[in-house]
């Protein structure tokens, strides 16, 4: 879809007003007499400069006349001369005029009456129809800019405009990292290109599929790919789209929609962020809305309609599936689920692949090492991070993309641009002890994910951090992993504590991410001794959704008392585990302080010099950076 140009306002008052004068002279000028140029004499003044001969030519017009004097005339009480002059003829005729004007050779013009009646009616006229029309234009624009599509009268045309259905030339080699949700959406591929195989075997294959996952993964680039395999028409739109001021307009929307994919089957209709238009209906704390229901009711009746020679595909994306209505999700219309997740090691290689093929790179560039450093990180993510990368090669000038951009863009990601600012030499001091209590713990802890750096520049919000990276890619925690990671966060306290006596505020951060982790092992996840495997977390449900007005709690008081004292008993744990790393390499640690500050940032060859060799693991040397701790 072309990119929509910025709206202007709704109208210039300035312009408005000046409309309105405009049109109000015209009025004026058709429907009054020309009093500054022609003059209005009396019959019997007129019969007078007609015997002087001071008159050359006549036009008449019924009983009206119009006429030149020979020489410009000054008449009665005005102060200038006049050339012309009206004038008209008594009801009762003047049989003698017209000899009068050939006796002095005055030029006579007779003009039609109703002729120029006519004209004069339409001139009349048309002022208030200029009028008129300019008040329509208005509030079609008005109506249109309210509603962001153009007028609700003309939404056909604006929709026919805005979904051409091209076929697109996208494939599933643009698509990286989601190998899983390509092969479920393989036989599609194969329905849209021989249909009749499957109707031969009575098969009917699914005509709504729900792409599901987190913002980034893909999933509109997914359905783009899937129309491009199959070489089918491709109509795609937001659910927003079919929204309007008016109810009922998004419903004729949603039937133009479908009509007109029907018309060239085989085809996919991509509707994006679902849950604009599909949540619950009639439920949460605003109540109803008339136009979205009857979008979302349009919806579900013409899927429904769907016949079994139809091939047409339905394609949906969110990342709200919770919050849809369970009439969507019912056999028949979005009965297929397929969930894009966040890349893996292996996915992220190959988006960076994907990513990188028009982009020069230094040959000491290692897109594994790079994918190692982003855990977490979505399709769009990394996209980003090669852009900022290039951006970084462009500042300095260079000819190729090298790691260090590499680097530079992935924390510039993940905690922010670098801030020049005034810190005095006893924070400072106090900052370096903090990142490398943080630094310590991980160093020497078993279970710790390995370090990458630390510095003390200030990123974002953050005056430091110290950087993680993981060993291999998790998705289950163990309780001594979350333990040591405990221990971690709360490692800068600590060093503050024990190296400066007192501790500052600068933890705030690593105390709340703290005390959530550990209140997620004690209520969630079972790794409380105290408490035991009990759910006992808060209700997860959403008000707005108006299946609850809060978020209740299932449990008594004293259960919540003995989590909270869980949580306590696991957090001074980590702490104490934490000096007493600290106390025990406390040489290691003001080595590590002292260079910190000279040099600000240390990486891992210089932190091993400061600290000495760490326990063993199986880690390679990754350029990267991830899990800053504040």
């Amino acid at each position: 879809m072309a990119n929509e140009q910025p709206q202007s306002p709704l109208f210039n008052w300035s312009q408005l007003w000046m409309m309105l004068a405009l049109l109000l002279v015209a009025i004026y000028l058709f429907n009054s007499p020309k009093k500054n140029t022609v003059a209005d004499l009396p019959y019997s003044s007129f019969k007078s400069h007609l015997a002087d001969n001071a008159i050359t030519r006549v036009e008449m017009q019924g009983n009206r006349i119009l006429g030149e004097f020979r020489e410009p005339q000054y008449l009665e009480r005005d102060d200038k001369a006049f050339s012309e002059f009206q004038t008209r003829v008594p009801a009762t005729g003047d049989d003698r005029l017209l000899d009068q004007l050939e006796a002095r050779g005055v030029v006579l013009v007779v003009r039609d009456d109703d002729e120029n009646s006519t004209l004069r009616a339409i001139l009349s006229i048309l002022p208030w129809v200029l009028l008129l029309l300019y008040f329509f234009w208005l509030s079609r624009r008005t109506m249109g800019q309210l509603s962001g599509k153009g007028s609700p009268l003309d939404f056909s045309r604006q929709l026919e405009a805005q979904i051409k259905g091209d076929i697109p030339d996208t494939t599933f080699e643009d698509v990286a990292g989601q190998d899983n949700a390509k092969q479920e959406v393989q036989e599609l591929i194969e329905f849209l290109r021989n249909p009749e195989q499957f109707r031969s075997l009575g098969a009917e294959v699914p005509h709504g599929i729900l792409l599901m996952g987190p913002p980034g993964t893909g999933k509109t680039l997914m359905a783009k790919a899937l129309a491009g395999e199959a070489g089918v028409r491709f109509y795609p739109i937001s659910a927003s789209e079919f929204i309007e001021v008016f109810v009922g307009v998004g419903a004729s929307r949603v039937r133009q929609l479908f009509e007109t994919a029907r018309k060239n089957t085989p085809s996919i209709i991509f509707i994006d962020e679902l849950d604009s238009i599909g949540r619950t209906r009639g439920t949460g704390l605003g109540g109803g809305h008339d136009e979205r229901e009857q979008t979302l009711n349009q919806i579900l009746a013409e899927m429904d309609g769907f016949a079994g020679h139809e091939a047409v595909i339905v394609l949906a994306a969110t990342n709200r599936p919770d919050v849809l209505d369970p009439a969507l999700l019912r056999p028949g219309r979005f009965d297929r689920h397929v969930t894009l997740d966040l890349p893996d090691l292996k996915g992220r290689v190959a988006i960076l692949t994907v990513h990188t093929r028009h982009v020069p790179l230094d040959p000491t560039v290692d897109l594994s090492k790079i994918a190692a450093g982003t855990p977490g990180f979505s399709g769009a993510d990394l996209k980003n991070l090669v852009n900022e990368a290039a951006m970084a090669g462009a500042r300095t000038q260079s000819t190729a993309v090298t790691m260090a951009n590499f680097d530079e863009a992935r924390d510039k990601i993940i905690l922010g641009t670098a801030r020049s600012l005034v810190i005095s030499a006893e924070e400072k001091h106090r900052l370096a002890v903090h990142e490398s209590g943080h630094t310590l713990v991980a160093h020497f802890l078993p279970n710790a994910d390995p370090l990458y750096k630390v510095s003390i520049v200030p990123r974002g919000q953050a005056l430091g951090g110290t950087h993680q990276l993981p060993v291999e890619e998790r998705h289950t925690y163990s309780e001594d992993y979350l333990k040591d990671r405990l221990a971690v966060m709360l490692g800068g306290r600590a060093a503050e504590k024990l190296l400066l006596g007192t501790v500052s505020s600068g933890a705030d951060d690593d105390i709340h991410q703290a005390t959530q982790l550990a209140r997620s092992m004690v209520s969630r996840w079972g790794m409380s001794d105290e408490v035991g495997p009990v759910d006992l977390r808060a209700s997860e449900g959403h008000p707005f959704l108006g299946r609850e007005i809060a978020q209740p709690r299932h449990y008594s008081e004293h259960a919540a008392k003995v989590v909270d004292d869980a949580v306590q008993q696991l957090l001074l744990s980590a702490q104490n585990t934490a000096m007493d790393l600290i106390e025990a390499h406390k040489p290691n640690i003001e080595t590590l302080i002292t260079r910190l500050e000279q040099e600000e940032t240390l990486h891992q060859q210089a932190i091993e010099e400061c600290l000495g060799s760490s326990v063993p693991r199986s880690f390679t040397t990754i350029s990267g950076s991830s899990h800053p701790v504040d």
